[in-house]
């Protein structure tokens, strides 16, 4: 598929209609659907995966082959509003659970969390409207690979394959998939959630493990075997090496007492994904100093704005914005209620609820520039949200600190920052993507941006209720809840960790930190040496140090899609690409069917609802021992994830009906 950056499809011809109610209320389906599957994926598995041509192909497939009519124009905004709920659930999971992570809340203040969405996520918005000349029209070293694929299959309207199915037939197979895997694994206890052993040797922990999900391996298949393997590089680091190299003399006696697999765990999250954290935030500053030339563009084109050089009502509408006016009064709204929310969450001190407004803004501005710029350069899927929300933190903490607050306030206000930045960041990076996709096919900016404010706003208000369910679900079930096993959060975790170790009692581990950073440094220079000589292979510092701070097991499953993907591309290097486009529907309903039946078990489990424990129940009727049941439930369990990716492998590869470009 070409990211070449072709000319507005549609700008001079007869504009069929766009902004249209069935466009509106599917839209808003759409980004409620997509927004709680991405915060289920991102508690989960530390990431979420874009929704826009999921979206597109769900959308053509409504309003063409249900409806029998609609329209490229139509479609594009169903995608917009959806990917607008998709990208509000990763600035939301990031951050706001770890307000419950370090004792501030006892639950999900639903007003408090919906309306720190609401607004990050419309000043994220509201911010990117000005930087579109720059960033979307101006600059063509920005190439969009998500954007012009997400134009590549708007354009293309016929979805239908050559064995007469379609896109949304293949969404809808995969979200039955990864729906009924789910529906096995927890309810009926068929299947386990991930496969694990390890054993000490000399004094050392040596350990193996992978997590059973289908939504993994579906992350793997979209992110491309490159990515995957960086992430997998990252595990291999902190878990097969680090661990090892650690021993176990520092390991109390009750957790050698669980044995080694326990205690791999404790040594990793006591230490070793504090070399993540280290190596993230050499990467954080390292995008920032990418895009500085952008950021001083975008700078300069929103001060060109503020003098007065604004567009009038009788520009083509595939380059009206939304008018500067009315950013501007929705801007200073979305302000006052932050500011509002930050005087009431840090106990009515005004003093520093203004200091704290101060650096959101600042920070929001900046980073709302930095995503942007690096969605066009590696896709909304690959930016790196963590690596700026972390620096957000390092640099609010070290300000706070500086002006002499701390306590509680501090780490209220550091988190504050850091729940609206990562907010910002999130969907001005989407609305950069989406304005993109819309003007190669001739959209009308506004009524793109109309759009991403529908979808913020319908999403913002789900985002507390889904984590609640998937909170005091986890903990009726004894998995713990946020931040345990299953929903391991491990962003939110690292942001408690680092505003704690500001503000609190606990000490984090510096060393581990310096050591992180240092090997950040490391995989700079390599990638640095790799990209002079125009390698193929390269390793970027984030996916790396994700693969790090997250548990091994996450990385197997994606690698896996990883190399799934790699088969199927193949195929397609002498084909126009229909193979490939056809794994990407299958793997997006993977991930669709397997976080909404996991939030629906996350009700079952809140309401108490007993489950089955299938394994436990073929153990018993052929009498094996607990060595041999647990053979047993891991070989089930392999051989389920295994099922599932030859699956995909097969179905993708058949012939395609669509009609060659």
């Amino acid at each position: 598929m070409s990211h070449s950056n072709p000319e507005p499809a549609l700008a001079d011809s007869t504009r069929p209609p766009e902004l249209t109610l069935s466009a509106i209320l599917l839209g808003i389906g759409l980004s409620v659907v997509m927004g709680a599957a991405n915060v289920y994926l991102g508690l989960r598995a530390g990431m979420t995966v874009s929704a826009s041509i999921p979206a597109a192909v769900i959308s053509m497939g409504i309003l063409r082959g249900i409806m029998r009519r609609g329209s490229v124009l139509e479609s594009n905004l169903v995608q917009t509003c959806a990917s607008a709920g998709e990208s509000l659930a990763a600035g939301i999971i990031f951050t706001m659970p770890a307000l419950l992570l370090t004792g501030v809340w006892q639950h999900f203040d639903f007003w408090m969390t919906t309306l720190i969405a609401l607004s990050g996520g419309l000043l994220g918005v509201l911010m990117m409207i000005p930087m579109r000349q720059v960033f979307v029209i101006d600059n063509k070293d920005l190439k969009f690979p998500e954007g012009v694929a997400c134009a590549a299959v708007l354009r293309a309207g016929d979805t239908d394959d050559r064995d007469g199915g379609s896109g949304l037939s293949l969404i809808a197979s995969g979200m039955a998939v990864g729906g009924l895997f789910k529906v096995f694994q927890s309810l009926g206890g068929l299947i386990r959630g991930s496969a694990e052993a390890a054993t000490v040797w000399s004094g050392r922990v040596f350990f193996v493990g992978a997590d059973i999900s289908p939504a993994l391996f579906a992350v793997g298949y979209i992110v491309t075997l490159p990515i995957a393997l960086e992430i997998f590089a990252g595990g291999v680091i902190g878990w097969l090496i680090t661990i090892p190299l650690l021993g176990t003399d520092m390991l109390a006696e009750t957790v050698t007492a669980k044995g080694p697999v326990a205690m791999a765990y404790e040594l990793w999250s006591t230490k070793v994904r504090y070399l993540g954290v280290g190596a993230m935030v050499v990467g954080g500053v390292s995008s920032i100093w990418t895009v500085r030339a952008g950021l001083l563009a975008a700078v300069k084109h929103l001060f060109h704005i503020m003098s007065g050089h604004t567009q009038t009502d009788d520009v083509d509408p595939s380059e009206q914005n939304l008018g500067g006016g009315l950013i501007a009064v929705l801007g200073l709204i979305c302000t006052l209620l932050i500011g509002g929310l930050y005087y009431s969450l840090l106990g009515y001190d005004s003093g520093l609820t203004v200091v704290t407004t101060v650096i959101m803004l600042v920070m929001s501005f900046f980073f709302a520039a930095v995503a942007s710029y690096i969605v066009g350069l590696v896709g909304n899927s690959n930016s790196p949200v963590s690596g700026m929300t972390i620096t957000a933190v390092l640099g609010t903490g070290g300000l706070l600190m500086l002006f002499g607050f701390g306590g509680t306030a501090g780490i209220v206000a550091t988190l504050g920052v850091a729940g609206v930045v990562c907010c910002v960041a999130c969907t001005a990076g989407d609305v950069c993507n989406d304005l993109k996709t819309g003007h190669l096919v001739g959209a009308s900016p506004r009524s793109q941006q109309i759009m991403q404010v529908i979808g913020v706003v319908t999403a913002a208000f789900v985002m507390a209720p889904v984590m609640t369910i998937l909170h005091e679900g986890s903990l009726t079930s004894g998995s713990g809840g946020i931040g345990g096993r299953d929903l391991p959060a491990p962003q939110a975790g690292l942001f408690s960790s680092l505003a704690t170790g500001f503000f609190g009692d606990t000490t984090l581990p510096k060393d581990m930190v310096l050591i992180g950073m240092a090997v950040g440094v490391i995989i700079l220079v390599i990638d640095e040496i790799l990209g002079r000589r125009q390698s193929l292979v390269r390793l970027h510092v984030m996916p790396v140090a994700v693969g790090i701070y997250l548990p091994f097991g996450l990385a197997v499953p994606i690698v896996l899609g990883g190399v799934i993907r790699t088969l199927v591309d193949r195929r397609d290097q002498t084909d126009s690409g229909d193979h490939t486009h056809r794994g990407v529907l299958m793997t997006s309903g993977l991930i669709a069917g397997e976080s909404l039946i996991g939030v629906a078990l996350g009700l079952v489990a809140w309401l108490e609802f007993s489950t089955f424990d299938g394994i436990a129940a073929i153990s018993g009727v052929l009498h094996l021992s607990e060595s041999g049941q647990k053979s047993l439930e891991q070989l089930l369990s392999v051989t389920a994830l295994t099922t599932v990716a030859v699956w995909v492998w097969r179905t993708a590869l058949r012939l395609s009906a669509r009609p060659t470009k």
